[in-house]
């Protein structure tokens, strides 16, 4: 069974940053593209940010300037760095990892942005 774990959600607040990580097995990290997801309380589930080995991190276009993905081939680990928090931010934040079509799952973490 894959196997994601997350760390570093948590309440901050508006303007604060936050970093999380998900760490994989290295056979799975190392053959997916790596991305985070987030989903806020009754909106669908959103592609935040994904980073595969060799090309450029992509972004939604409502955290560009603002977050960072990137990738530890050695720790097999993806980070998220978000600055500059917004309320708007807050959802439950999931590590995917997609292998070649096959999607994976994290348990996900909550970012709660105060205003």
């Amino acid at each position: 069974q894959v196997q994601l774990v997350e760390s570093g959600g948590g309440l901050v607040q508006t303007g604060e940053s936050l970093r999380l990580s998900c760490s994989a097995s290295r056979i799975i990290f190392s053959n997916s593209a790596m991305g985070w997801y987030r989903q806020a309380p009754g909106k669908q589930r959103e592609l935040v940010a994904s980073v595969t080995s060799g090309r450029s991190p992509s972004y939604a276009d409502s955290v560009k300037g603002r977050f960072t993905i990137s990738r530890d081939n050695a720790k097999n680990t993806v980070y998220l760095q978000m600055n500059s928090l917004k309320p708007e931010d807050t959802a439950v934040y999931y590590c995917n990892a997609n292998l070649r079509g096959s999607y994976f799952w994290g348990q996900g973490t909550q970012v709660t942005v105060s205003s």
